[in-house]
């Protein structure tokens, strides 16, 4: 997963004035705020767009500040291509955040057995991949077990499937190790693709893929690819798309890379781009107040997490580890933030199950002083030195930064804070030689399906080698109880409840490896001739561009 990098399902409609109605009303029930200004607004102030294109044939200009393939393999995507790849693949359900539900994508309808441990899929009728064979339960079996046999990426959202059996060319069949949730791990934003194992022929799959090549049945696929360059990916409409192409559509999807948000803020304006993934809190304002410019600040699944360095260095001791966990300024980031991030309520967000409401950090630097002298550290006593790493570039885990460097300064704390590239972060963080580790690691974490289940597994289970449990906690209780949570998700909802809240204590108040101070706040600008467009939680940075309906 990159550093930017997360249930029960969209719907995908066919009706296109339902798919409308649904995403107009999923932007106001998501606790997003939607801003329209393209007929009032004061352009005078900074500008209005121009050269808006015609609805025939229209191209959707997406632009995004980091590269957007690192793999093109659905099996093992894990990175920023999901913005692409969700409207190249389809997967078996969508998550829909207004009902909290699985919806219908290449499965019609699916049921249960009262264990849950097996599950029946049927799928739609008359599906095909863009090589043109069908979409049928073979194709859907050998998909799921190439990704399960490559276990790269998110492929272990498929542990629980102990066995797939094909009933007939519509139905295929799930047989569980343990109950879990399979409708809403179907929607998984990453590794839930079906795709066509048959694309390369004799030839090898994954060596046919990176060359830019798709095998999907979602509306668009590959045009063309330039990996490096601005312009990086263009996709097509699939003319045979299941979902249909009555009605008016984005026919082409373009993929630019624009690092600069000031730049991609003249693009929107001058009308060559239609979307900005990611404005800063002063652009996202000028942005509300410009004629014929579109806005949406929505909550997400997206936190950053503070991880502490439980195993070796000075973290080991619990007493520091608290201490720097009650120096975070947490109100003083939220407001530096300006909008762009709400305070936390512990691991999970809201509209997850495990959200635990009112678990909210606060600073506490008495409390933090006295745990530091007691450690033998703190003002009179020797100095602490830690070492602390995020993500180049970005500027809220900047801020997150320079607050705590500032509070732990006057408590005789020296931090060493380094701006790093994620990978060379990531690779640090997984040394082999605890020396080489650092104390703090910052980074933003989303859900891989709508559930908080990757939150424990993936961060806090013990692994090895380390991946991403960059607290480098070892514990089998833990552990034992993380292992439980998809069979409790599947049978009891309730217990469920309890134990991500029991863990979330645990983890932050007792063993306090862990400080969560905010969750994203999405900030997106659009041009005022896009309709229906809606953030989905479950997949973020997403722009499901097949609906929505290009305007004059």
């Amino acid at each position: 997963m990159s550093e930017r990098k997360s249930h029960r399902m969209r719907r995908f409609l066919v009706s296109r004035v339902l798919a409308v109605l649904a995403l107009l009303a999923l932007a106001g029930c998501g606790g997003g705020e939607v801003r329209d200004d393209s007929a009032s607004a004061d352009s005078s102030i900074s500008g209005s767009p121009a050269g808006m294109p015609a609805t025939k044939d229209a191209t959707f200009v997406y632009l995004d500040n980091l590269d957007i393939v690192t793999d093109w393999d659905p099996a093992s995507s894990y990175s920023n291509e999901i913005s692409a790849m969700q409207n190249i693949y389809d997967s078996l359900t969508v998550y829909n955040p207004l009902i909290k539900r699985a919806g219908p994508r290449l499965a019609e309808s699916w049921k249960a057995s009262q264990d849950g441990k097996t599950w029946t899929f049927t799928l739609r009728s008359g599906a095909v991949f863009h090589t043109g064979r069908p979409v049928d339960a073979d194709a859907v079996k050998a998909s799921i077990e190439r990704t399960k046999r490559m276990a790269a990426g998110a492929a272990y959202i498929w542990d629980p499937v102990q066995k797939i059996t094909v009933l007939d060319p519509l139905t295929v069949q799930f047989t569980l190790k343990y109950p879990a949730p399979l409708d809403l791990i179907a929607s998984a934003d990453y590794a839930a693709y079906i795709y066509d194992t048959e694309a390369a022929g004799s030839g090898d799959l994954k060596k046919w893929f990176q060359q830019g090549r798709d095998a999907g049945s979602g509306p668009y696929t590959v045009a063309s690819w330039h990996k490096g360059r601005e312009k990086e990916l263009v996709l097509r409409a699939f003319d045979e798309y299941w979902g249909g192409w009555d009605g008016p559509h984005y026919k082409n999807v373009e993929y630019r890379v624009v690092p600069n948000q000031n730049t991609a803020w003249q693009l929107l304006l001058r009308g060559e781009a239609s979307f900005v993934e990611r404005l800063n809190p002063s652009l996202f304002r000028r942005a509300k107040a410009t004629a014929g410019v579109r806005t949406l600040q929505v909550p997400s699944f997206q936190n950053m997490l503070v991880l502490f360095n439980s195993a070796s260095g000075p973290l080991r001791d619990v007493r520091l580890r608290k201490a720097v966990q009650k120096a975070i300024d947490y109100d003083g980031v939220i407001a530096a933030l300006k909008g762009a991030g709400d305070p936390a309520e512990g691991l999970v967000p809201e509209g997850l199950l495990g959200h635990v409401p009112g678990m909210r950090p606060r600073q506490d630097l008495e409390r933090a002083e006295e745990l530091l002298r007691e450690a033998g550290y703190g003002p009179g006593g020797r100095e602490l030195r830690l070492t602390l790493t995020y993500a180049e570039g970005d500027n809220d885990e900047q801020i997150l930064v320079r607050l705590l460097d500032n509070a732990l300064s006057e408590l005789n704390v020296k931090v060493d804070a380094r701006a790093m590239q994620w990978n060379a972060q990531w690779n640090q963080a997984k040394s082999a030689d605890p020396a080489k580790r650092q104390d703090i690691l910052v980074m933003y974490w989303w859900p891989d399906y709508a559930d908080a289940y990757s939150w424990f597994l993936n961060v806090f289970r013990s692994a090895d080698p380390v991946s991403f449990n960059l607290t480098y906690l070892k514990n089998k209780d833990i552990d034992d109880r993380i292992d439980k949570l998809q069979s409790l998700l599947a049978t009891d909802r309730e217990a469920a409840q309890k134990e991500y809240a029991g863990l979330q204590t645990d983890l932050i108040d007792k063993r306090a490896v862990v400080a969560a101070p905010w969750v994203v706040n999405y900030q997106r600008a659009y041009l005022g001739n896009v309709s229906g467009y809606a953030d989905n939680p479950a997949y973020p940075n997403v722009v499901f561009v097949h609906q929505l309906i290009p305007t004059a």
